[in-house]
C-alpha cells in the first residue's frame, strides 16, 4: 500500500493508539494537514498558539500516562513550541513533537519560515530527527514513541520536511524497535537493592523523599507500601504531590524552597534517606554545603544514572525503573527477619511532631480581604480533593502545592523544573480533553493568565468546561515577595497596571465571568463555578496584595535556616 509521507504519518499516530494532537497549521504541514482532514480516528485540537499546543500536550500526557502529540508548522511555529518543549524536557514528560519543515533543497538556504529546528531543540529535547527520505518515515516515528516514553521520559522531535510529507513509499509500521546504543536499564542491582534494604531497616532516623519519577513510572502504590511497611515520614517534591496520600499521617508535607518546616528538618536530620525518582534539585535541598554538612547515608533510586550523584554524593546508588526497584525493595525487606527499631522510630516521630506542631503552614486569615491560602482550602473543600489541578508559576502556584491535599498521583499538573508562566490554561485544555467528566481547575495569577489567555478561544470551541482560578493580587506575586525580602521594597515592574476585567474578557470569549471580592462570597462563587458543568467559569478573585508565600528557604540557604510567618 503505497502512501504519501503525511498519510504514513498518521497512519503511524493511529498504529500508537494517539487518540488527540493539539496543533496549529501552517505552510509546511499541509499536506499533513490535509491527511489529518481525510480521516477521524485522530482528533485534533486547534489552539490559538503553538506553544499552548505543547503544553496541552503535556497537560493531556501528565493526566494519562499516554505521549502527548503536538503539530507544529516550520519557522515561527517551531520557535514558538520550544518554550513547551523545555517545559517538558525539564519535567521528563513524554511527548512527540511533529514540525514541519522547507523542501529537503531548501534547508540551509534561508528560504521563507525556514530555522535549523534541530539545532535550535536540541539542547530541550531528549532526542530529535529531521527526515530526508520519506522510506525512513514511519521507522522514525517509531523509534520517537519509543524514545518518549521508555527509561527517562522526554520530548522527541520529528523535523518533517515538505516534500518528504508529499512523497509515496509502500507503508509498514515496525512492531517493535531497538536502538543499539539505548538500553535503558529497568532492573535494579540486586546487591545495592539488599545494601539499601540492610540500611532502611538499621535506620534511626529515617527519611523517605520522592519526586516526579514515582508519578512517571506509575509507583505510588508500591511507594505508599514502602512507606507504611518502614513507619517513616514521607515527604513529596513539587513534582511528586500525589505520589503518597497528602492526607496520611506518615506524610509530612512538600519539602524545599516553600516546603513545610517538619519536612526541610527531617531531610536535613534524618540518617538514612532514601530519595526515589527525584534529582536533588536546587530548590529542594537549598545550598548544598549546607544539606551535606550532617552525615547521613543517602541510598538514590532513578532510571537516569545521569542524575544519580550529579549534585549530592550517594551512598547506595539503584538504576532502574522505580516501580519495579521498590517492589524487588518491599519484597527484600518482607522476607528479612530484621524489623525496623520500634523505639527509635518512636523517638524520631517524637521530634517530627515537635516540628509539626510548629504548624508552619498557618496564616492570618480576614473578614475584609481575601486570603489566596483561603481560597485554595475552599476548592479542596468544594472539590472533595478529587479535581485535577493546573497552575502557572508564582505564588498560587505554591499555594496550590500546599493548600490542595493530593491523594491521587496525576491530578497536579504545574512546570516544576522550567516554570513557564502560561502553562496553566492550555495544560487545563490537555487534561479536560483527556478526561471529558472530571473537575479540572486552573489555578493562575492575572500575570500569568495573560500569557496564553487567547485560550480561552480554543475552549469556546471545543466547549472546555474549565474553572480558572485567578488570584489577583495585581502585582507579578513572587517577583515582587522577593524584591520585598532582598531588594529592600523596591517594586521595579512587579505591578501590574491597566489589568483587563476579567469577568468582560471571558464573557468577550462567550464563557462565564465572577468577580469576587469579598471572603464570604469566596464559597457560593466556587460552588456556583463547579455547579455549571458544561461552563468554563472565570473566577477572578481579589485577593491580598501584600501576601507572602511561607515557609519560604532563601536563594543559597540551607533547608534548616527557613524563615516562617510567624519569624516576621
Amino acid at each position: 500500500m503505497e502512501l504519501t509521507g503525511a498519510e504514513i504519518a498518521i497512519k503511524c499516530l493511529q498504529e500508537e493508539g494517539v487518540d488527540c494532537v493539539f496543533g496549529y497549521p501552517g505552510g509546511a504541514v499541509l499536506f499533513i494537514y490535509d491527511a489529518l482532514f481525510n480521516q477521524d480516528k485522530v482528533k485534533h485540537i486547534l489552539v490559538r498558539h503553538e506553544q499552548a499546543a505543547v503544553h496541552a500536550a503535556d497537560g493531556y500526557s501528565r493526566s494519562t500516562d499516554k505521549v502527548g502529540v503536538a503539530l507544529v508548522t516550520s519557522g515561527p511555529g517551531l520557535t514558538n513550541a520550544v518554550t513547551g518543549i523545555a517545559t517538558a524536557y525539564m519535567d521528563s514528560i513524554p511527548m512527540v513533537i511533529i514540525s514541519g519543515q522547507v523542501p529537503t533543497s531548501y534547508i540551509g538556504e534561508d528560504a521563507f519560515q525556514e530555522v535549523d529546528a534541530v539545532g535550535i531543540t536540541r539542547p530541550c529535547v531528549k532526542h530529535n530527527f529531521l527526515v530526508k527520505d520519506v522510506k525512513d518515515l514511519a521507522t522514525t516515528l517509531k523509534k520517537a514513541f519509543y524514545l518518549a516514553k521508555s527509561g527517562r521520559p522526554g520530548p522527541v522531535l520529528v523535523d518533517i520536511p515538505k516534500d518528504v510529507s508529499n512523497q509515496k513509499v509502500e507503508f509498514s509500521y515496525p512492531s517493535s524497535i531497538t536502538i543499539r546504543s539505548y538500553n535503558p536499564e529497568k532492573n535494579g542491582d540486586v546487591s545495592q537493592i539488599k545494601r539499601a534494604a540492610q540500611l532502611l531497616i538499621e535506620a534511626k532516623r529515617p527519611m523517605i523523599y520522592a519526586g516526579g519519577g514515582v508519578i512517571l513510572a506509575d509507583a505510588s502504590k508500591q511507594l505508599t507500601d514502602l512507606v507504611r511497611l518502614l513507619d517513616a515520614p514521607c515527604t513529596n517534591t513539587l513534582m511528586g504531590l500525589g505520589g503518597y496520600p497528602a492526607t496520611d499521617k506518615q506524610f509530612v508535607g512538600m519539602l524545599g524552597m516553600h516546603g513545610t518546616y517538619e519536612a526541610n528538618m527531617g531531610m536535613q536530620n534524618c540518617d538514612v534517606l532514601l530519595a526515589v525518582g527525584t534529582r536533588f534539585d536546587d530548590r529542594v535541598i537549598g545550598n548544598v554545603a549546607h544539606f551535606g554538612s550532617v552525615p547521613r547515608k543517602i541510598i538514590h533510586i532513578d532510571i537516569d544514572p545521569a542524575s544519580i550523584s550529579k549534585r549530592v554524593k550517594v551512598d547506595v546508588p539503584i538504576v532502574g525503573d522505580v516501580a519495579s526497584v521498590l517492589g524487588d525493595l518491599l519484597a527484600v525487606l518482607h522476607s528479612s527477619k530484621q524489623k525496623p527499631d520500634a523505639e527509635a522510630l518512636a523517638s524520631w516521630w517524637k521530634q517530627i511532631n515537635e516540628w509539626r506542631s510548629r504548624n508552619s503552614l498557618s496564616y492570618k486569615n480576614s473578614t475584609e480581604t481575601i486570603k489566596p491560602q483561603y481560597v485554595i482550602e475552599k476548592l479542596y473543600e468544594i472539590t472533595h480533593g478529587e479535581a485535577f489541578v493546573t497552575s502557572d508559576v508564582g505564588q498560587h502556584q505554591m499555594w496550590a502545592a500546599q493548600y490542595y491535599k493530593f491523594t491521587q498521583p496525576r491530578r497536579w499538573i504545574n512546570s516544576g523544573g522550567l516554570g513557564t508562566m502560561g502553562f496553566g490554561l492550555p495544560a487545563a485544555m490537555g487534561v479536560q480533553l483527556a478526561h471529558p467528566d472530571a473537575a479540572v481547575a486552573c489555578v493562575t495569577g492575572e500575570g500569568s493568565i495573560q500569557m496564553n489567555i487567547q485560550e480561552l478561544s480554543t475552549c469556546k470551541q471545543f466547549r472546555l468546561p474549565i474553572k480558572v482560578i485567578a488570584l489577583n493580587n495585581r502585582y507579578l506575586g513572587m517577583v515582587r515577595q522577593w524584591q520585598e525580602f532582598f531588594h529592600g521594597n523596591r517594586y521595579s515592574e512587579s505591578y501590574m497596571d491597566a489589568l483587563p476585567d476579567f469577568v468582560k474578557l471571558a464573557e468577550a470569549y462567550g464563557h462565564v465571568g465572577i468577580r469576587v471580592d469579598k471572603p464570604s462570597d469566596v464559597e457560593g462563587a466556587l460552588r456556583e463555578a463547579f455547579e455549571r458543568k458544561n461552563d468554563l467559569v472565570f473566577l477572578d478573585f481579589q485577593t491580598d496584595p501584600t501576601e507572602n508565600v511561607f515557609p519560604m528557604v532563601p536563594g543559597g540557604k540551607g533547608l534548616s535556616e527557613v524563615i516562617l510567618a510567624e519569624d516576621l
